[in-house]
């Protein structure tokens, strides 16, 4: 099986709340999250997909991996964060998962498409001035 994953991060603005009678704090957040986008399987002809997201832009479909209280321009704090995941993806990327499903050994390969992250983000960690999104 091959299986197609994209990736988004992108930041939530700010979401903060207002407690008692003092002012709001000011807090940013950053939304990590994976959509499952498809599955196939290799035959002698090519590949057979046996799922495809109908709507792979829904929040429905987007399962949150990691939700941070940073400010998306916080380069430092985003990649303490996020480093764990991203080694994690990256191991996975040059691995098969094998599992056994009703009695016959079955390999997952898994492939990461980046397309779902802020373009301001991606800016700022590439080191480039961010236009804004």
């Amino acid at each position: 099986f091959t299986v197609v994953i994209k990736e988004s991060c992108d930041g939530m603005g700010d979401v903060s709340e207002k407690h008692g009678s003092g002012p709001p704090v000011p807090e940013k957040a950053v939304r990590f999250s994976f959509t499952v986008m498809n599955i196939s399987v290799p035959n002698k002809n090519g590949s057979v997909r046996i799922f495809e997201e109908a709507k792979p832009n829904s929040e429905l479909c987007c399962k949150p991996l990691c939700l941070m209280l940073a400010d998306e321009s916080d380069h430092e704090t985003l990649t303490a964060i996020l480093s764990p995941l991203i080694a994690e993806r990256e191991a996975m990327k040059s691995s098969e998962l094998m599992l056994e499903i009703g009695g016959i050994l079955r390999s997952f390969k898994f492939i990461f498409r980046g397309t779902g992250y802020d373009e301001k983000l991606v800016r700022e960690v590439e080191g480039l001035e961010a236009s804004g999104s």
